[in-house]
């Protein structure tokens, strides 16, 4: 990001040392012996110091376009510039005031000049150093800007890499599975089939959303649901109590809760005698995702994409954990339901 000089501020700034400067030097001036030409000395104070400012400005400006702003040259150029110009200025200024208020002076005299070039130097190192102060500021906002923009990008890549791996991994099952149903029952196979294209095409619909409301979330899993019902009969036994209110207000992570059900199937046994009982429920804020553990004594290879994945995409999308408890009997994963005003987070 190209960093530009913030001029407005710049003179703004200006104008407010100017303002303050001349205010506090009117209150000395008028409290002391001499209070015959306090407005307009005080006038002349405030003017030196804005012209400064300008001068600081727009040789900042001149150089700009010139040499690489903040490089060493730039800095150099800029010193070697305004510090004759704010001694040039206060010369001239006591110039234009000594002959309005009809002073008798001489540049001879030394006091007077040191006085002169000591009030230049110290105008001008205020205003350089509140200048500073100005674009270093703005220097702060403009890294953090590119930084969040730059951790915005890596969170969107990162986020659509994760959502890729599921899609294979859920093809390779679900080809599997409908190639052995075509050998045994066709009109099943057909109906499982159906699920599949609904899944897949709600898969492509929200290919490029970061979220799905609760509702679409549903379909997705039923969608699944029936398809692994289709596969394991009676052996797997699914509960969902999610209000209406719920299922319009709240959104996920696209592709939430279909993990959480093939995490369950994969790391399970379970027979029409002692099924996998699958509750969905909603608690507070958070939708809680359980099935009683009846843990597989020979683990299947696993990519341990699953879970991980999910908590992940929370993380990247919202900054929320996923919550999860494990005992003898149950396993349960905790999800936060977000706002639908924050679906495009």
């Amino acid at each position: 990001m190209e960093e530009k000089l913030p001029v407005k501020r710049l003179n703004r700034l200006s104008w407010l040392l100017a303002i303050i400067i001349g205010i506090i030097f009117y209150i000395i001036i008028s409290h002391s012996k001499d209070q015959n030409h306090a407005y307009i000395f005080t006038f002349f104070t405030f003017l030196g110091i804005l012209i400064t400012g300008y001068a600081d400005v727009g040789s900042m400006i001149f150089l700009e376009k010139r040499c690489r702003f903040r490089s060493k040259i730039f800095t150099l150029y800029r010193y070697l510039f305004t510090y004759p110009s704010s001694i040039l200025i206060y010369l001239l200024l006591w110039l234009i005031f000594a002959s309005t208020v009809h002073l008798d002076w001489s540049f001879w005299d030394v006091n007077l000049f040191l006085a002169f070039v000591g009030s230049g130097v110290v105008v001008n190192t205020m205003v350089i150093t509140l200048h500073d102060s100005v674009l270093l500021y703005e220097h702060k906002l403009r890294s953090e800007l590119e930084l969040s923009r730059l951790r915005a990008a890596n969170a969107e890549a990162t986020n659509l890499l994760l959502k890729q791996q599921i899609h294979p991994h859920f093809l390779f099952n679900a080809m599997n599975t409908l190639k052995a149903l075509y050998h045994s029952d066709t009109q099943v196979a057909d109906t499982y089939l159906v699920h599949m294209a609904n899944f897949l095409r709600a898969s492509v619909f929200h290919h490029s959303s970061n979220v799905s409301s609760l509702e679409e979330e549903l379909k997705l899993l039923n969608d699944y649901l029936a398809m692994q019902q289709i596969r394991f009969g009676t052996a797997l036994e699914c509960s969902i109590n999610l209000s209406q209110e719920a299922l319009k207000k709240y959104v996920l992570p696209s592709f939430s809760l279909q993990p959480l059900m093939e995490n369950a199937i994969k790391h399970n046994n379970f027979t029409p005698e002692d099924p996998l009982r699958v509750n969905i429920v909603q608690i507070e804020d958070r939708l809680v995702f359980s099935n009683n553990l009846q843990k597989k004594k020979i683990k299947e290879p696993s990519t341990n994409y699953g879970l991980a994945n999910l908590a992940e995409r929370y993380r990247l999308g919202s900054g929320e954990e996923v919550l999860i408890k494990e005992d003898e009997n149950t396993f349960s994963v905790s999800i936060k339901l977000l706002k639908n005003e924050n679906r495009n987070h």
